[in-house]
């Protein structure tokens, strides 16, 4: 028996109940994945006498948020000094990764010799080793040398977390890039200093622009080295956030408030970057 083109088989049915099937599926997960960030804006929400009485029954205040951007009752915590703080030791962080790590790339993508693969894995390694391996000599040397707990001390260590980043995703995008541009500067009289900065830069932006947004997120979420390496002065929200914590009776929805606060920034910047990552995934994809 066969169906025309305004029938339902048996075929088309099928699909459309695993297509359903499929969405359902979807939602579930995006549900059991949007809980978590639901359930603290509720803490965030209730007042401190209803926090432990009720679930989803309670009077929504902003007391919390009040308190957390120091608007509302003091609690002995200064998390906005915290929030400025990760915002200085993360650009900080991300400039002087930059600084070194495009021009890095740049000579890692057109320069090869015997061991430069080698090179680039052991900086690779820098990225994905655990962080507590190095954290106790770094917490030796910190105490040392005087960085315990400074800004300059914190920019250090946290471009250990960026610059593998930024070299690797770069040199991506000066592979991708035409040598036969920079040769034809170099023929016109330009330094091979000046055709990286004239030709070979302006061609990368979109890359430079997402790399430098996922290192600042990068930078801005890790909590091991400003746990260990600072104690106050320069603090960031990571740790910050856990300092409601204290006490006899701990704040969860002042510590709820924080930890939302402290993603307002990730969260821009993430949706910042998604046209600039569209653009480096095709980077290069049709090359002449």
């Amino acid at each position: 028996m066969t169906t025309g083109p305004g029938t339902t088989g048996p075929g088309t049915v099928k699909r459309r109940v695993i297509a359903v099937a499929a969405d359902g599926a979807l939602v579930l997960y995006f549900l059991f994945a949007l809980f978590p960030v639901a359930w603290m804006m509720i803490l965030s929400l209730k007042p401190a006498e209803q926090l432990f009485s009720t679930y989803f029954s309670f009077t929504p205040t902003l007391d919390s948020y009040r308190t957390v951007l120091g608007a509302g009752d003091d609690q002995g915590v200064p998390f906005v000094r915290f929030f400025l703080n990760s915002l200085v030791v993360s650009l900080g962080a991300v400039l002087l990764s930059l600084a070194i790590g495009l021009p890095a790339a740049y000579a890692a993508a057109r320069w090869r010799f015997k061991g430069s693969e080698n090179l680039m894995f052991t900086l690779l390694s820098f990225r994905f080793a655990p962080e507590l391996t190095v954290i106790i000599p770094l917490f030796v040397l910190y105490q040392q040398l005087g960085l315990f707990d400074t800004y300059l001390g914190m920019v250090w260590v946290l471009q250990l977390v960026t610059l593998p980043l930024i070299v690797w995703i770069m040199r991506s995008y000066f592979s991708d890039l035409s040598p036969e541009l920079e040769q034809a500067a170099l023929l016109d009289g330009y330094t091979r200093k000046q055709a990286f900065f004239t030709v070979a830069l302006p061609l990368v932006k979109p890359g430079v622009a997402a790399v430098s947004l996922l290192a600042f997120i990068f930078a801005w979420n890790n909590f091991v080295f400003p746990l260990i390496l600072t104690s106050s002065d320069a603090q960031t929200v990571t740790v910050g956030a856990l300092s409601f914590l204290g006490g006899d009776r701990p704040k969860y929805n002042l510590t709820a408030a924080a930890a939302l606060v402290s993603v307002v920034p990730p969260l821009l910047l993430a949706l910042t970057i998604q046209r600039y990552l569209v653009r480096g995934l095709s980077f290069g994809a049709v090359k002449s």
